[in-house]
């Protein structure tokens, strides 16, 4: 399929997991994509298998908690490839703790690194997409075509998750702001929306190595394997593949919504 051809996509925490793998799907379907990162190296890995792949992709180390820094992420884009169609709002991050041990450090954190990077970067990517949006009505009464932006929710906020009082405010405020967007840029054809994945193997989710801040205790992803009604724990290209969809012209007329990505995992929905 070439869904994607002619468009330009920029994609934040690309580095690695799920980042990584919506960046080679929008590759595979066409796109150009700008790879973000706050960390050079795993964002340079993911731009060596694009190219591997006889895609075109750059990339961008900006920690977009940091208006400026999306700022600089938008621009990087435009200069390189004239335009900006979609926005993946993936970075995040989490900080685990139970809510009497939580300290405003950690709560700050894991709000900045899963909410505040969406507001500057969506903010940042204003100009680009409703203003050249704006230029198309005004010159031709429609757009050419919609633009698109999708935020990386979780199942957390959808159920609660003990120890996550943080990660679910933080990935429930993105449902919530998901929802207004689409209200406010539907009227220049871009569509807005978000992924709610469950639970995916990535480093966050990985069985925890002693000296590792991430990963969690393997009994705990035994555990949530046993709820998953398809019997298996989920891979980033699961999340890849809907996001493919909601960036497409496939979705033209879905908007505001929220897709829980997540085998069938049982309770709490």
């Amino acid at each position: 399929m070439n869904r994607l051809y002619d468009r330009v996509a920029i994609v934040t925490g690309a580095g690695r997991g799920i980042g990584r793998a919506t960046v080679l799907r929008l590759v595979s379907e066409g796109a150009s994509v700008v790879v973000n990162d706050i960390d050079l190296e795993p964002a340079e890995e993911t731009v060596a298998l694009v190219t591997e792949a006889g895609g075109r992709a750059l990339a961008c180390v900006a920690n977009t908690v940091d208006a400026v820094e999306a700022d600089r992420l938008v621009a990087t884009a435009i200069e390189a490839y004239g335009k900006l169609d979609i926005l993946v709002n993936n970075a995040g991050t989490t900080r685990d703790k139970m809510f009497h041990k939580l300290d405003d450090e950690a709560f700050d954190l894991v709000m900045d690194a899963n909410l505040k990077t969406g507001f500057h970067t969506t903010r940042a990517a204003m100009p680009a997409m409703r203003e050249q949006a704006k230029r198309e009505i005004a010159a031709k009464g429609a757009v050419a075509y919609n633009r698109k932006i999708v935020f990386t929710s979780s199942v957390a906020a959808l159920m609660g998750n003990p120890g996550q009082f943080n990660y679910t405010a933080a990935k429930g405020g993105i449902i919530a702001i998901t929802k207004t967007l689409a209200r406010e840029l539907g009227p220049f054809g871009i569509n807005v929306n978000a992924v709610a994945p469950g639970f995916i193997e990535t480093r966050l989710t990985a069985a925890r190595q002693a000296g590792s801040g991430y990963g969690i205790p393997e009994e705990m992803r035994q555990m949530a394997k046993a709820i998953i009604s398809l019997g298996r724990l989920g891979l980033p290209e699961d999340i890849a593949n809907v996001t493919a969809f909601l960036v497409s012209s496939d979705s033209d007329f879905v908007s505001g919504v929220t897709i829980p990505v997540t085998g069938g995992q049982l309770g709490g929905m």
